[in-house]
Order: structure tokens, then sequence, then C-alpha cells
């Protein structure tokens, strides 16, 4: 029987292992910190932010599944052993459960919501128009992977001018491309509001700090859902007070959960969400990382591999 260990909370293990032994009855699943197990047993493994140098005792590990979109909780490893394939975990579903909630928070700034929030409160008759018309608000996206790439159509089809940024052209009908560091000041430069869908890798690790706030249109606001990493708190903090910056939306943070410290949770231009702006559903995760096993068992090439050099 092959084995598969499974690197996730033992608490909530049976999310994945239900669902597991009703499609691949043929895969055993152990639970890491519940069973016990010998190391040489292990075939397979998954998880998201395993222990750091778990992967490395396991001599006849064929490959392991990431349960996320992002792989910087495998790659921070200093010892993780990068002979062996590390399979991204791509779920349609996932990737539009992350536009919606950037296309929510993008609408609710565009359409001053949080100004009709306040005036409710104080009882107040507010008629206003936006500030700013669509066709004039220009939205910058960081990273134009399947979520950016997504996330730019559906904020395109709605009428605004969408521009995105990644490592190399993309080619994405009505979307203007920008790519390498020579071309981020002028990406930064047209961006009305910022979202950051990029991966954490060393080279975007911070990208979100004081220099490219300063770089951003007076008034422009900034969504970061890809990773705390890509975020100086600190930074947006500081450009908001300064009024370079109108707000923030936060859905990732440098720890989390976000300390209760934080400026963040009380800044009254900041809307933060405890990382939930798409979860993985355990049970097409299961159906998936299963499938790829049985393929490649069968000698199939697995997809969604991750690229070390690039880190995604």
């Amino acid at each position: 029987m092959t084995t598969l260990l499974a690197v996730v909370p033992p608490a909530i293990a049976r999310l994945w292992t239900e669902p597991m032994a009703k499609h691949a009855p043929w895969l055993k699943v152990i639970i890491h910190g519940q069973d016990q197990y010998a190391p040489e047993s292990i075939d397979y493994a998954l998880g998201f932010r395993p222990p750091a140098g778990l992967f490395r005792t396991l001599p006849n590990l064929k490959a392991i599944f990431s349960l996320g979109a992002g792989v910087d909780g495998f790659l921070s490893d200093a010892d993780f052993p990068k002979h062996i394939p590390l399979v991204r975990f791509v779920d349609h579903t996932l990737s539009r459960e992350m536009t919606h909630y950037v296309v929510m928070h993008v609408l609710i700034f565009h359409r001053v919501q949080r100004t009709f929030d306040r005036a409710q409160a104080q009882k107040q008759w507010a008629q206003m128009f936006p500030p700013r018309r669509t066709e004039d608000t220009r939205i910058g996206i960081l990273g134009l992977g399947e979520i950016g790439t997504m996330a730019a159509t559906a904020l395109r089809d709605l009428g605004f001018p969408v521009s995105g940024w990644s490592r190399t052209k993309k080619d994405v009908a009505g979307v203007k491309s920008f790519a390498g560091d020579d071309e981020l000041a002028a990406f930064l430069g047209q961006s009305d509001i910022l979202v950051c869908l990029l991966p954490l890798t060393p080279a975007t690790r911070n990208i979100l700090n004081a220099k490219t706030f300063a770089q951003l249109p007076q008034g422009a606001f900034v969504i970061n859902v890809a990773r705390g990493g890509h975020l100086v708190e600190e930074d947006v903090v500081a450009a908001i007070d300064s009024g370079h910056l109108a707000g923030a939306v936060l859905d990732v943070f440098q720890t989390e959960p976000l300390p209760q410290t934080s400026p963040i949770w009380t800044h009254p231009k900041i809307t933060m969400t405890p990382h939930i702006a798409a979860m993985t559903d355990p049970r097409v995760a299961a159906r998936s990382v299963a499938d790829q096993i049985a393929a490649h068992q069968r000698g199939q090439q697995l997809e969604n591999l991750v690229d070390f050099e690039r880190g995604y």
C-alpha cells in the first residue's frame, strides 16, 4: 500500500483523511504528530507550513504536495530536499474566491462605501458620487499568475483600466503588461489601486515598502492578499498616516495571528481580515493529491511542479 504523510493539524486532520479514504482507499494516510510511523515507510507527503527539517528525514519520499497556492512555507526551510518534486496546489475555485475578495474590496474603496458606513453610524444622509470615474481608476496587479490573471480580467470586465507587473511579459487581452525591475516604477506610477498577488520569493520579499508606496499616485490604495512577507507593515501605516496612501486592505501579515500590539487592528483606514481571502477546500485538495499520486505511480509526469530557482 502507498503511504502518504499528512502534515496537518491533528485536530482537523479528518477534513483531509475522510475524503481521501473515499476517493483513494488504496492510499494509507499517516497524520504527522498523531500516528507513529517509520520514516522509510513514507512515499509521499502533503502540508502547508511543515516543521523545518522534516522532509529530509524521509529517505524514500517521492514527491511533496502543497495544500496552498504558495510554497514559501516549504522553501523557507534551509534543509528542504530540493531533489524531491514539490507540487503547488492549483484550483480554479480557490482562484475564483481570491478574485471575489479582490473585486469586493476594489469596489468598496472605489464606491467609498466606508464613508457611507460612517455616515450611517452618525445617522447622516450623505449623498455623493464616487470621487473618480471607473474609467479613470487605474488598477495595478502585482503578479499575473493564474490568480492575478483572473482578478485582472474580472476588473477589466467591470470597466477599470488594468495593468499587471510580473517577472516576464504577459499577454492578457485588455491588460497592459509591465515586466522586470526596469518597468516597476512606471507600473507603480499609474496604479491608483495596487493589488499584490505575487508569489513570495527572495526577490519579492518586502516589495511593499516605503519606496514602493512613494512611487504610487497620491491617494492610492493598497490591497495585499499574497503573503505577509511582501509587506513592511510599519511602512504602510506610515504612508497612510502621512496622507500619501488613502488606505489599505490586508489579509496576510508578517506574524499570524496578528499580534494584539499591532496598530493595524485599530487603524481607521485599514481593513484587516485573518488570512481568509481564499481557503483550500480539503475535499478538492484530497482528490487532487490522490489523483496526482495515482498518475505518478503509473509513470506520468506530475503537474504544477515548483521551479526552485524561481521559487514558485
